[in-house]
């Protein structure tokens, strides 16, 4: 009988400490899941802009088709802009949206016309594209805040 209460009795005990172990581990790794410190706000610019080359042309210019802007897995597309310069204005980006994305489409006139597109990033140029020549020119860049 005494042998039969003291297994009941280590079982009990090992129960138990399985049964702590396993609260100990869950609150542990809970712990670990709060990663929203490692994101951070930054300062945002995209900027789209044409330079004619050459002697440009008046009244017929450069113009602008598209521009299309992508924060995280929010996409606008502005056709037609008016201007040889486009921008978004400076606007807030959590590094949780992990990237961004702009692309510009214009008719080019002159052989040495320029297209150029921009991401500014708490006031310097993290990413820039420039694209030369006549005719429809596209001009991409994406910047990510992942750290690969």
């Amino acid at each position: 009988m005494k042998q039969f209460y003291k297994s009941k009795s280590l079982l009990r005990l090992s129960f138990l400490a399985v049964l702590l172990l396993s609260v100990v581990s869950v609150f542990n790794s809970c712990k670990d899941d709060d990663d929203d410190d490692q994101f951070t706000d930054h300062l945002v610019q995209l900027e789209a802009k044409i330079v004619n080359g050459g002697t440009a042309p008046t009244p017929p210019i450069s113009t602008f088709k598209t521009v299309v802007k992508q924060v995280g897995t929010q996409q606008e597309t502005i056709f037609n802009p008016t201007g040889l310069v486009w921008s978004s204005g400076e606007f807030f980006v959590n590094s949780s949206q992990s990237q961004i994305n702009l692309a510009a489409n214009a008719e080019l006139l002159n052989s040495d016309s320029k297209l150029i597109v921009t991401i500014w990033i708490d006031g310097e140029i993290a990413e820039t594209d420039t694209v030369v020549g006549s005719g429809t020119k596209n001009a991409a860049v994406y910047h990510s805040f992942l750290e690969l």
